[in-house]
């Protein structure tokens, strides 16, 4: 081979670069409208329906000469407001129990969890009211958003199910309380939460929620209940390890020890329950007062509430049915089962029976499940409907009715 042939191989020769892999572009998530809009979807649901609410508040305060502001504060509302500025020790002495009576005792019939929190937000400088009200919205907002979660498990249930569950539970009889200074909308956000971490077998944090709710309102023992036996069904099925053990033991801790704390304060270990039972006539009496209350209205019908709140009682009965015979996830159907016996077997004040079903929350999944499947122009005029009834009668309860809610 000539020099010029070696040249001319050589030259001939492609030396190859090494092939580098390059890594691959992270995908950027882009926030779409769709993708906003999903995401504060359960929020925009909750405060649409409750500003429907509000205006027939509105309408109905102006209707009886009556402040809209001074409603949204008005009942229990006071005691709350009261204990949140100034402690139980600093509850004025106008304020006493439905038989006119005040004793040192009497505000610690009230729950510390909602109180503490509005004391809390108007320690940061806003004032007592604005304060109370925002509290009660933000825990409101929080629990839609377990509302939507909620709606995706359930039997049947997906995430449009779950706004139609929002949308149901800001527009039921008496919601006018999630807009209120009262506690609903905070203990409805732990518990909903709670049977959501009970669902997803996230124990601990369902306990937590448990024991906050204990804070909020003697209704916990309806949660702690389906916590507890949530609890055991894992432990005898060996589930998850310890979680359930720890999540079954902060489940009880915040009602037990508040009742605890009320029995050491009055010297009396069921101080709490004396408290009622005196000052409100609030004890468990199997359902005799519910039942002697709703003969009473139904042969003499004395106002449209009580005739409304009668018809109310067994609706939700039903309502309940039909969540065991559709099969809803029993922890739900146990924690809602357990807040109607609270409410309907005890006797005391017989207008708060809707409003102390507002925590209810079986009693809404087959009707939002159903509704969900519907197309969406009957969809949203059987909310439309619900939320116009619903606000009607929570503006009526508060303005026009004279008694207490």
């Amino acid at each position: 081979m000539s020099a010029t042939d070696v040249t001319r191989s050589a030259a001939e020769v492609t030396v190859e670069e090494p092939q580098v892999e390059r890594p691959e572009a992270l995908p950027v998530r882009r926030w779409s409208s769709g993708r906003v809009l999903r995401l504060f979807a359960p929020a925009l649901v909750f405060l649409g329906v409750r500003e429907i609410g509000l205006l027939g508040l509105s309408w109905m305060a102006g209707r009886n000469g009556v402040s809209a502001s001074e409603a949204l504060r008005s009942w229990d509302g006071q005691w709350f407001l009261s204990i949140a500025a100034n402690g139980y020790a600093g509850v004025p002495t106008n304020l006493v129990d439905a038989f006119g009576r005040r004793s040192a005792e009497t505000p610690l019939a009230f729950f510390p969890g909602y109180p503490t929190v509005v004391g809390w937000v108007s320690d940061l400088g806003f004032k007592l009211v604005p304060s109370a009200l925002a509290v009660t919205i933000a825990f409101g907002v929080v629990c839609a958003y377990g509302l939507t979660r909620l709606g995706t498990l359930v039997r049947g249930g997906s995430w449009r199910a779950g706004l139609v569950l929002v949308a149901l539970f800001a527009a039921s009889p008496m919601s006018i309380v999630l807009s209120m200074a009262y506690s609903e909308a905070m203990f409805c956000a732990f518990a909903v939460w709670a049977l959501v971490f009970v669902l997803e077998r996230q124990w601990i944090a369902a306990g937590l929620c448990c024991a906050a709710a204990g804070l909020v309102r003697p209704t916990a023992a309806a949660l702690v209940l389906a916590v507890g036996l949530a609890v055991v069904v894992a432990v005898v099925k060996r589930r998850d390890g310890w979680r359930p053990w720890v999540g079954g033991a902060i489940a009880p801790v915040g009602l037990v020890g508040y009742l605890a704390w009320v029995g050491a304060r009055t010297g009396e270990w069921d101080g709490w329950f004396t408290l009622q039972e005196r000052g409100w006539d609030s004890g468990f009496d199997g359902g005799a007062a519910t039942v002697k209350f709703s003969l009473d209205v139904l042969g003499n019908a004395r106002s449209v509430l009580e005739v409304a709140t009668v018809g109310m009682i067994v609706v939700a009965l039903v309502l309940l049915a039909v969540a065991v015979r559709q099969r809803v996830q029993w922890p739900i159907v146990v924690y809602t089962a357990g807040v109607l016996v609270m409410d309907l077997c005890s006797n005391g004040l017989m207008n708060s029976k809707v409003r102390l079903m507002v925590p209810a929350i079986a009693l809404l999944v087959p009707v939002a499940v159903a509704l969900a499947k519907r197309k969406t122009s009957t969809m949203v005029l059987a909310l439309a409907g619900v939320a116009v009834a619903g606000s009607w009668f929570g503006a009526y309860s508060v303005t026009a009715w004279g008694y207490a809610i």
